[in-house]
């Protein structure tokens, strides 16, 4: 059965592979970001995907501006006729060296990549859980799994979110939300222009199945690509010691 699946973050990287996934194989999707010229542009390309005809729509929401989150989900549910599945790939990101050198920045990283995205992510799930459950996908990051000193902002941000996706399984999957917390490592995207490489760089597409995979099975945590799940369990076990003098 068709899923009905609102994407936020579906105009670049990640979101963008993943929902020309699910359009392609026959999902009905509404894309939600802040580039209204972008969105147009990829609605269009998702709609030539889709193996019947049907229009794919979109409506603005910009994770900096909380206000728009329940106007932008209630245009998306009457735009499909309600949906089951919401996927929230959007976020910021920036070295450390830019964010301990911009403290503005930093503020509002924490704020989109944490605060702002649980209070989208309240949002769906009283909205989900309203109509009996259905599916929360959001990608977190491999950053989150510890303390490190290539991404102690960045990585700050992710680990609470990806704590905040834990409870919420914890919670309210026995009432039908099934919550799937995507941790990807280095994937080559326009956020990640011009940085050195580490090993298992991804590109968006091996991501986006992974994705489409987990939402299928309703995998609370899925690594993408699943390398990484052996990666930073050695990581995890790592002394604390031994994290202080590695540059991992």
């Amino acid at each position: 059965m068709a899923l009905k699946v609102v994407v936020l973050g579906g105009t670049k990287g990640i979101g963008r592979a993943l929902a020309r996934q699910l359009a392609a194989r026959g999902d009905q999707v509404h894309l939600l970001g802040r580039d209204a010229e972008e969105l147009a542009k990829c609605a269009a390309d998702l709609q030539a995907r889709r193996p019947s005809p049907a229009p794919v729509g979109f409506t603005s929401c910009d994770l900096e501006r909380p206000e728009g989150f329940a106007p932008a989900l209630a245009a998306a549910d009457a735009a499909l006729g309600g949906f089951d599945t919401v996927v929230v790939t959007a976020g910021l990101f920036a070295t450390q060296a830019r964010l301990q050198s911009d403290r503005e920045f930093t503020r509002r990283l924490l704020t989109v990549n944490f605060a702002h995205t649980v209070v989208f992510c309240e949002e769906v799930r009283e909205y989900l859980l309203a109509r009996g459950g259905g599916t929360l996908c959001v990608v977190s990051s491999v950053a989150g799994e510890r303390g490190r000193k290539p991404v102690v902002l960045y990585g700050a941000s992710k680990a609470g979110l990806s704590a905040y996706l834990e409870g919420l399984d914890h919670a309210f999957r026995g009432a039908g939300l099934r919550t799937i917390c995507v941790k990807p490592g280095f994937v080559r995207t326009s956020m990640t222009d011009g940085l050195p490489e580490p090993p298992f760089a991804a590109e968006p597409e091996q991501v986006a199945t992974t994705v489409v995979r987990a939402i299928d099975r309703g995998t609370p945590v899925v690594y993408a690509p699943p390398i990484w799940a052996l990666v930073m369990m050695v990581i995890r076990l790592l002394p604390r010691a031994v994290m202080r003098r590695i540059g991992f």
